[in-house]
């Protein structure tokens, strides 16, 4: 293998501190063909499925990406804006402020870049800017506050593959999850309560997390236990007795159980009981998207007004919240501990190129 240099590394230039915030991610158009990119990247990730791969190959190829494409493509355009996505419009923007943030706390020493786990931009070449900054250091900030092997570590599966291929790596550090972390538990909480101002309290608060597979689970992967620590922590913090809310998991794929109970079926079960004023939160996402705009948002909220409720509500993510933008930046102050975040000044710098200049094997670079 060929690996990758520092072709443009200038040592009269300050060593940064690269962050990186990820997310799952999108097709780059919500159409047939960009869906069929987008699902079989995703759908081949074998922490994504995990059936043997040669079973899955006909599967995906043969059935899925024949007839799911068009369906997602639909949906996509239910919610697709001028500027794209809205996953990656809020990323992007949580990437802006965030770096507004953390200058004002720390300086102007930290880089920070966006990326998708799967599409467009790419954790590559997300790693690769970085780099170009002269960032020697990185933290890498999955936005998925509880963690789950199909997504959390799959993240660290793409920087990996990407480390294969370069000389010099930086020095990484990687947030493996914020499901307690205290500013998270209180910007969801003070989202909740500034909600129910305007619209009231419901009869009902279902937190709906995304599922995973029940085999999973018992495989050892700890998300379903962070997701009802997540609930309880804010059910706590808002005063909420146990009558007053539930959790369920949405968005389940293909025929084998997964973790229950699921949201489509409790919101229509809740109906059938005499619950007239449902909320729906969801904490696991800390971006709108497809699966809380129009999956929630349209297609449960139909499942729950058809089977007899009256008022559906769901309280949007966290989003580019200033309280979210802040807890981002408090988590990623907690991961940078140790590290010197001083720039260095330009008679250092002019001092370590001279060093550098006249270092013998450096003389074939003049």
């Amino acid at each position: 293998m060929k690996y990758r240099g520092i072709t443009t590394y200038r040592h009269d230039t300050p060593k940064r501190i690269g962050v990186l915030i990820t997310n799952l991610g999108s097709p780059d158009a919500p159409t047939k063909q960009a869906l069929r990119t987008y699902l079989k990247q995703f759908l081949s990730d074998p922490r994504v499925i995990e059936v043997p791969k040669a079973i899955w190959w006909f599967i995906l190829n043969g059935i899925i990406l024949n007839t799911r494409p068009a369906k997602s493509a639909e949906a996509y355009r239910q919610v697709w804006t001028e500027q794209g996505s809205p996953l990656a419009i809020y990323t992007q923007k949580q990437a802006h402020l965030l770096a507004e943030s953390l200058h004002k706390e720390y300086g102007e020493n930290i880089c920070v870049e966006w990326a998708m786990r799967y599409g467009n931009p790419s954790i590559g070449s997300a790693l690769e800017k970085l780099q170009h900054d002269n960032c020697d250091r990185i933290v890498v900030l999955p936005l998925y506050p509880q963690y789950a092997a199909s997504a959390t570590a799959s993240t660290f599966d793409a920087i990996a593959e990407d480390f294969k291929t370069r000389r010099w790596l930086p020095e990484l550090r990687f947030v493996q999850n914020y499901h307690d972390f205290p500013p998270y538990i209180q910007a969801l909480s003070a989202k909740i309560a500034s909600f129910w101002q305007l619209h009231g309290k419901p009869d009902k608060l279902v937190f709906s997390y995304h599922g995973i597979p029940l085999r999973y689970f018992h495989n050892g992967d700890p998300y379903p236990c962070q997701c009802m620590k997540t609930a309880r922590l804010v059910a706590e913090a808002l005063n909420l007795q146990q009558d007053d809310y539930l959790i369920s998991f949405q968005s389940r794929f293909g025929k084998e159980p997964w973790v229950q109970p699921y949201t489509d079926e409790t919101l229509k079960q809740l109906a059938k009981d005499g619950t007239k004023h449902v909320q729906v939160v969801c904490p696991g996402f800390s971006s709108d998207c497809l699966e809380t705009l129009e999956e929630i948002g349209e297609e449960n909220k139909a499942y729950f007004m058809q089977a007899g409720g009256e008022t559906f509500h769901y309280i949007p993510a966290l989003n580019d919240d200033h309280d979210h933008i802040e807890m981002l930046k408090n988590l990623v102050g907690k991961h940078l501990s140790g590290w010197d975040i001083s720039i260095n000044s330009s008679e250092e710098l002019n001092a370590q190129l001279t060093r550098v200049k006249q270092c013998p094997f450096n003389q074939k670079n003049q």
